[in-house]
Order: structure tokens, then C-alpha cells, then sequence
């Protein structure tokens, strides 16, 4: 049986102790059923837009409402389009879509506000 690497350092010399498993290079400990639960919720974890398709990394995708840029004055205005997405699902502030806009730069973006293209 091959135990799961750490979570928190991904080292891959855990051993189990009881009812846990350790890691001896940060010295992190964790259930096993952590672990379970860890992996069905990143096979879970799927990026959809606002109408409900899977987005996935290469997508482009159009701005479907306009979005006012904080610090700024300018609005990115509906119809937007940014190409060759990528995907950040472990977006704590709920910027998931990272992206380049024409005529804006690099941004990041919720994917609550594009549509697939």
C-alpha cells in the first residue's frame, strides 16, 4: 500500500502512526480520511462560467457585464474577450480566471462575469 505524499510540503516519505499519518520532513500530521476528502474535492472542483459551462485552461472566454477596474477609471466594457485562460482553483478571493484582455493587460477575473466563447 503507498501512503499519499504530505499536503503541506508534497514529500513523499510519510509513514503512518496509529490512526494518522506523518510527515518527517515538516513534521506535519494528518488523518487518512483527510486526505480522502482532499482528493474528492479536487476532482470536485470544477470552474464553470455564468451560464453553466466547464471552463477548463486555454479557453477564451467574453466578459458578459461591465466590470469596473479598482484603482482605476477605466471599465472593461461587455463583449470583452480574453484568450488562452487559465484557471486558478485555489482562488481564495474568487478571482478563478486568470487572463490577458485586449487593450486592458493581464487581469484576473470571477468566473461568475465571462461566458465561454
Amino acid at each position: 500500500m503507498s501512503l499519499p505524499n504530505c499536503p503541506k510540503c508534497a514529500a513523499e516519505y510519510t509513514y503512518e502512526d496509529g490512526a494518522l499519518l506523518v510527515c518527517p520532513m515538516c513534521a506535519h500530521e494528518w488523518s487518512a480520511a483527510d486526505t480522502d476528502a482532499v482528493q474528492a474535492t479536487e476532482q470536485d472542483a470544477v470552474i464553470r462560467d455564468a451560464v453553466g459551462n466547464e471552463l477548463q485552461n486555454g479557453d477564451a472566454v467574453t466578459v458578459i457585464k461591465d466590470l469596473k477596474v479598482k484603482g482605476s477609471s477605466t471599465v472593461i466594457k461587455v463583449g470583452t474577450k480574453a484568450k488562452s485562460i487559465r484557471l486558478l482553483p485555489d482562488a481564495t478571493d474568487g478571482h478563478d480566471i486568470d487572463c490577458k484582455l485586449d487593450d486592458y493587460g493581464p487581469m484576473k477575473l470571477k468566473s461568475s462575469v465571462v461566458k465561454k466563447a
